[in-house]
């Protein structure tokens, strides 16, 4: 099978011209003007598109058990509506019960992803602490292509972990040469102020950002970023919402220190408004940890995307329907939290961004896809337009529009946090795995067609023996090396 994407313009994280894309055996073959090909060849017609590395989604929770629902979303429908909206790939979390080991959670998760359309990773939680943890996180990062550990300040008294563990985990990560991606929301004083507004009558879904304002994600963020600096570990903030997570990071960054941040493209549009929505249904759909902010927030969020203190965009992919929102429409801390969007995603970054100035062209590519794969150990077989990486690629027309609502959708949820936006900037195809797998409203997925992308860790781990070495890019200079 061989594909033939014709007339476009190239456009990646570093250039734009243009070029017609060979793609054969699931792979770029070759790049240029007047290729031949084989007869036979489909051909794309990519007039008057861009051509661009498929989206790449850091963030997601496909089919996932949690606080009492499950997410209407597996990993078939999730992606199919994925690349419907131009990301060819997600990174899906595994998140072991606190009693569960790490190991079993992997091995549970790689069942369920089996039927996947596209191609996809997985970011393992770090729920508990022992030697066997530690153990099997060497497993899943030698044996199984994890290069990431997940690890939740918030969700007292469930898979939150504290300082102590943190430190652990932190610490393993380093010596393995993998990312530690942290949740940043300090649990004890989210679980207090619940009590205390519960306690006041306060049930409905305002309640949720009550409880969980700014200084309590800007407190989480600062802690968890000076234990990785103790500890000289690479981390990565997830779902960056508010000024004050922000300062710590660019502050951090200023100072040399290895930390990234993920925002997610539902925080730069929406504010917390739609807490107080006269009806507590459409209220409810919007509770997702951290919450929406204030519109002052959304604007540094901007900031700090244009700057390059924020790296990634993702979406935290959480559809919950409303049935099981209910479970929380007499008390706001049962509201099982999560938000769609991963088929809106690109669409919703183009137009707000490309399409208003904030961002370039090339930089859209970088925040959507590139960074992602460069931060996560992907690149350039990820988020790149070259010859020998995956033909995952977006045929992106910046003039096309649409309007988002849960009546046309492909999520398999109920609700649409973008309901009625109407966006600038659509992908007209996408193409995964060398196969035209969305075309002009057409999707031709096949359960079972996306392959798990193992991620190696970052430099030499081990040596003949199996001992762990410590050769990594981010290794700390002692005093005496650097006198010297």
């Amino acid at each position: 099978m061989s594909l033939l994407i014709k007339g476009g313009t190239v456009t990646t994280a570093e250039d734009s011209y243009r070029a017609d894309v060979y793609c054969a055996n699931g792979l770029i073959q070759a790049i240029g003007k007047n290729l031949e090909v084989p007869i036979g060849t489909e051909t794309v017609d990519a007039g008057g598109a861009l051509v661009m590395p498929g989206g790449i989604d850091p963030h997601t929770h496909m089919e996932i058990p949690f606080m009492g629902g499950r997410a209407g979303d597996d990993f078939f429908t999730g992606p199919a509506a994925g690349l419907s909206g131009g990301t060819t790939m997600i990174i899906d979390f595994v998140i072991p019960s606190p009693d569960e080991r790490p190991l079993d959670a992997y091995h549970v998760w790689r069942s369920r992803s089996e039927k996947a359309p596209a191609d996809y990773s997985f970011h393992v939680a770090i729920t508990s602490w022992s030697d066997q943890v530690s153990e099997d996180m060497e497993t899943l990062t030698r044996d199984h292509g994890v290069n990431s550990f997940k690890h939740f300040m918030a969700y007292k008294n469930d898979i939150m972990l504290d300082g102590e563990h943190l430190m652990q985990s932190f610490r393993r990560c380093r010596d393995l040469g993998a990312v530690a991606t942290v949740h940043c929301e300090d649990g004890n004083m989210i679980w207090l102020m619940q009590q205390e507004l519960l306690a006041a009558g306060v049930t409905g879904p305002e309640g949720h950002p009550q409880s969980r304002p700014p200084e309590v994600e800007g407190e989480a963020t600062n802690r968890a970023i000076r234990i990785a600096q103790l500890l000289n570990t690479p981390i990565y903030i997830v779902h960056v919402t508010c000024r004050e997570a922000l300062q710590e990071i660019v502050r951090a960054r200023m100072e040399g220190q290895r930390v990234y941040g993920e925002c997610l493209a539902q925080h730069l549009v929406i504010d917390d408004s739609v807490y107080y929505d006269p009806d507590p249904v459409k209220a409810r759909a919007y509770v997702m940890s951290p919450p929406f902010r204030p519109k002052d927030h959304l604007r540094e969020l901007w900031r700090g995307l244009q700057s390059g203190n924020l790296q990634t965009t993702a979406t935290d992919h959480c559809a919950f329907c409303n049935i099981d929102k209910e479970k929380g429409k007499d008390d706001f801390s049962k509201i099982p939290n999560g938000t769609s969007g991963v088929e809106d995603r690109m669409s919703v970054l183009w137009d707000q961004g490309v399409e208003t100035g904030k961002l370039t062209s090339n930089e859209f590519v970088r925040v959507t896809s590139t960074n992602a794969a460069q931060i996560f150990n992907i690149y350039p077989r990820k988020g790149a337009i070259r010859v020998g990486a995956d033909a995952d690629i977006t045929v992106w027309d910046p003039k096309a529009t649409r309007i988002l609502s849960a009546k046309t959708h492909l999520q398999n949820n109920d609700f649409n946090i973008y309901e009625g936006m109407e966006v600038t900037g659509v992908a007209r195809s996408t193409v995964s795995q060398g196969h035209l797998v969305w075309h002009d409203g057409d999707l031709r997925v096949e359960p079972g067609a996306g392959q798990y992308i193992k991620r190696s860790t970052f430099g030499p781990m081990f040596d003949a023996a199996g001992r762990t070495r410590d050769q990594r890019p981010w290794r700390r200079v002692e005093r005496s090396e650097a006198a010297e």
